[in-house]
C-alpha cells in the first residue's frame, strides 16, 4: 500500500510540476491509479474527440463501441470456423463409418486394396494410395496399389519410433513408394497387428499443407487397426 501511495504521489507531483513535461506514461499511470476519473468527469466521455482513420473523429464512447464490434465480429468468425471444422469432421466420420462396413465385406486382399484405393482417391479426392509390405509377407497379391520397390529404408527413417509420418518426402523416397515424384504432402501409416509389423500405407495429396504433423489421429488410429487386422487375415488365407 505504501509503495502504491508513493507512486500516486509521484504521478500527482509530476502532473502539478511546471518543469516536468506531461508524457503518455504519466497520463496512463494516473488513469490506472484513479479509475474513478471518468465518473467524476462524465462529460469527457462524449466530448473528447479521437482521430479515426475511417470516420474522421469519434468520441471515446464510440471508440469503445467500435472495439467491441470488432471483438464480436472476431468471435463470430471463430464460431463460423469451428462450425465449419465440426461439419467437416462429421462428414469424415460418416465416410469412415461407411468405409469400415465395406472393408468388412471384402473377400480378398485385392478387393480390400481396391476399396481403400477408391476411398482415398475418389471419396477423399487425394492423389495416390500405396501399400508397402515387409518382405516376410510372401503371400502378398499382385496389385497396382502395392509398391514393389524396397521401402525398408523409408520405414526405418520415418516410422521406426512413430506410428505416422506427416509432411514432405525426399524425391528418392517418393520414387520408391509411388514409383514417381509426387508434389504436395503425404501421410505414412504403420500397419501393425498383434505386435507384428506388416508394412505401411502411403497416401499423397497435391496440397503441400494437407498432411500436417499437427493433424488429429483419432480416426486414423481406428482406421489403421482395422486395415491391419483385415489385411493380415486376407494374407493368411
Amino acid at each position: 500500500m505504501k509503495k502504491e501511495s508513493n507512486k500516486m504521489n509521484d504521478v500527482q507531483q509530476a502532473i502539478n510540476s511546471e518543469d516536468l513535461p506531461l508524457t503518455d506514461e504519466l497520463v496512463v499511470s494516473y488513469l490506472q491509479d484513479n479509475p474513478e476519473f471518468f465518473n467524476r468527469n462524465n462529460s469527457l466521455m462524449t466530448s473528447l474527440r479521437l482521430n479515426d482513420v475511417q470516420r474522421g473523429t469519434v468520441s471515446l464512447v464510440e471508440r469503445q463501441q467500435q472495439k467491441l464490434r470488432q471483438k464480436v465480429h472476431g468471435l463470430e468468425d471463430e464460431i463460423t470456423q469451428l462450425m465449419s471444422v465440426a461439419n467437416h469432421n462429421e462428414q469424415l466420420f460418416v465416410l469412415y463409418s461407411d468405409l469400415y462396413l465395406r472393408l468388412l465385406d471384402c473377400q480378398s486382399a485385392a478387393e480390400l486394396l481396391d476399396c481403400l484405393h477408391q476411398a482415398t482417391t475418389e471419396l477423399l479426392s487425394l492423389s495416390a494410395f500405396k501399400l508397402w509390405l515387409v518382405p516376410a509377407n510372401n503371400t502378398a497379391p499382385v496389385h497396382h496399389c502395392i509398391s514393389s520397390n524396397d521401402c525398408a529404408g523409408v520405414m526405418q527413417n520415418r516410422l521406426t519410433n512413430d506410428e505416422y509420418y506427416f509432411g514432405r518426402l525426399q524425391e528418392s523416397e517418393q520414387k520408391l513408394i509411388f514409383s514417381k515424384p509426387c508434389s504436395g504432402s503425404v501421410v505414412l501409416i504403420k500397419l501393425t497387428h498383434e505386435e507384428q509389423v506388416l508394412g505401411f500405407i502411403a497416401i499423397s495429396s497435391e496440397d503441400a499443407h494437407h498432411f500436417d504433423p499437427r493433424m488429429d489421429t483419432l480416426l486414423l488410429n481406428q482406421f489403421k487397426r482395422l486395415v491391419a487386422k483385415l489385411l493380415q487375415q486376407q494374407l493368411a488365407l
